[in-house]
């Protein structure tokens, strides 16, 4: 007799944990958390420039963009950054446009070191400005193509080491120094990420809070296949890119029987948001979990002012309402209108404040969260197989053109 099954057996939150423990060895995001930032610190005061240009793709740019989107409205920085990600022509030449390039420092990053679009994008800005030791900082591998072009120019360059996945590499030189250059306060950054590293550790709470979510997400993943970030703040918008990728592109496997596996990542930001997915949430189809995200403290006092509109005075109630009130209260309505339902899978991330332990917390808590989720399954949560074959295939097009 001979037996198949395209299934597993439940594994134990024990087991996992010990897993992630074995895993903590040599997988190099977990331990980032414990660097010394000194060498970051030193480059960052000595950048004269007052542009700093991110040049990058996916994990690259990714995590950094995320925490300069949440911070940059409430922190005073000292420099202006921007992100070149795309080869869209348009988006290249517009933002360029915008930019004094003989007062900006290009921070080219690139893990591999032979990205076809960071590097296509770099050959661009040499035609537009001469680039030399002064201007431009290398963040790769240190056996990367790109790491030797940088050695033979003399630039200053900082590691990406080997055992970084480029998508959990927010809290390595990626995402740390150009976050240092502007302004934000890495050491922070690190300490709110290393509160969620020990409490995890320590089996404390957020052990509990992020085995019971992996749990549920693997366990129902036949019946709620797609997981919905709702973000209530602008601010997260740059978060919500970063999770669609850290989530798609780590769960997304074939787990060791072959089988197919994958829980597919949305990001929506409220209030937006209430206005159209919120209706396919609320009468669509059961195949959704939803993680709503607060801001308690927006550091806002911007008010609705007291302001007669004609005709509109049965909406009197929202004056003297703060915006950061209002918004909240829309995302408690929507919570209340999905728990009143009792099918929809929901849990509510509430963020204290808008500073980097706040971000840097969240962004480690998902770290962990993919990595237990992908023990569950049975998945490698850090290489990226069908990924690399549309790079194959666009490189072969490109020299067969």
């Amino acid at each position: 007799m001979k037996y198949q099954n395209n299934f597993n057996p439940t594994i134990s939150d024990e087991d996992v944990f010990s897993e992630i423990v074995k895993e903590k060895e040599y997988i190099g995001y977990y331990n980032l958390v414990h660097q010394e930032t000194t060498a970051f610190k030193d480059y960052a005061s000595g950048v004269k420039q007052s542009n700093v240009v991110v040049i990058g793709i996916g994990g690259s740019t990714l995590g950094t963009y995320a925490i300069y989107k949440f911070l940059k409205y409430s922190k005073k920085l000292t420099k202006n950054l921007y992100f070149l990600e795309t080869t869209d022509p348009i988006d290249i030449k517009s933002k360029l446009e915008a930019i004094n390039l003989n007062d900006t420092l290009f921070v080219v990053i690139s893990k591999s070191g032979t990205t076809v679009e960071t590097v296509s994008i770099f050959k661009y800005i040499h035609s537009l400005v001469k680039i030399d030791k002064n201007n431009t900082l290398v963040i790769t591998e240190f056996d990367s193509k790109l790491n030797e072009y940088a050695k033979a120019n003399d630039m200053k360059t900082f590691e990406i080491p080997k055992n970084v996945g480029g998508r959990f590499s927010v809290f390595s030189a990626v995402g740390l120094l150009p976050l240092a250059i502007v302004g934000i306060d890495i050491d922070e950054l690190l300490g709110g990420a290393k509160e969620v590293y020990d409490s995890f550790f320590s089996k404390s709470v957020d052990y509990d809070g992020v085995m019971k979510k992996a749990r549920l997400f693997v366990e129902y993943k036949n019946s709620f296949n797609i997981n919905v970030v709702f973000s209530y703040s602008s601010r997260l918008e740059g978060f919500n890119k970063w999770y669609i990728q850290i989530w798609g592109e780590s769960l997304g496997k074939v787990d060791i029987n072959s089988t197919r596996q994958g829980l597919t990542p949305v990001g929506i930001i409220g209030p937006i948001d209430q206005h159209s997915f919120l209706q396919l949430i609320i009468e669509g189809r059961r195949d959704k979990t939803v993680t709503v995200i607060k801001v308690d403290d927006f550091h806002s006092d911007l008010k609705i002012p007291q302001v007669e509109l004609e005709g509109l005075g049965e909406l009197d109630y929202l004056d003297n309402i703060e915006f950061s009130s209002l918004i909240n209260k829309q995302a408690d309505a929507t919570i209340a209108s999905i728990n009143n339902l009792n099918d929809i899978p929901c849990d509510v991330i509430t963020i204290d404040t808008v500073n980097e332990r706040s971000i840097a917390s969240l962004m480690y808590e998902y770290e962990l969260l993919t990595s237990v989720c992908a023990k569950f399954m049975y998945i490698n949560a850090y290489d990226q197989p069908g990924v690399e074959s549309g790079k194959i295939i666009l490189k072969d097009k490109l020299k067969n053109r």
